[in-house]
């Protein structure tokens, strides 16, 4: 039996919230920029992350117009997804409800709006990331036979 998920499978799994792992280029000679995100992604859509205009982060994904992304369960058993594709579009600013609509997706309503309070004076600074998932990798060991 394979682990690989099925196209439906690892969209579902990918819009779950996790935090996820966004990987980009560093046309530096240094290893690829790997860092935590928060992201949202509805099947058959684009990935979006949001984060500050003046980030090494951002000035790298803008040089390399791509990332990678890996989302995975860290319990027993494990699942992950990794899916790479074209950056297609910028948000500058972030709209306020896409700021409120993340923050809210991993932090709840309530813990949502004390983040968007504190961070209010960088709102104006935080860029929405849009990205086309162009190819993916996965594991599920939730299918390994036990």
């Amino acid at each position: 039996m394979s682990l690989t998920m099925s196209a439906a499978e690892r969209e579902a799994f990918l819009a779950g919230p996790h935090v996820g792992i966004l990987s980009v280029a560093d046309d530096a000679g240094r290893a690829p920029l790997a860092m935590p995100v928060w992201y949202a992604y509805e099947p058959g859509g684009e990935i979006t992350f949001i984060t500050g205009r003046d980030s090494r982060k951002m000035a790298l994904i803008r040089a390399a117009g791509r990332v990678s992304l890996v989302a995975q369960e860290a319990a027993l058993p494990y699942r992950y997804v990794s899916v790479e594709g074209p950056v297609v579009g910028f948000e500058d600013p972030a709209r306020p409800e896409d700021r409120r609509a993340m923050a809210e997706r991993y932090l709840g309503a309530e813990g949502g709006a004390e983040y968007l309070e504190a961070t209010k004076d960088a709102a104006d600074t935080m860029v929405l990331t849009r990205v086309r998932p162009k190819r993916w990798y996965t594991r599920d060991y939730t299918k390994q036979p036990r």
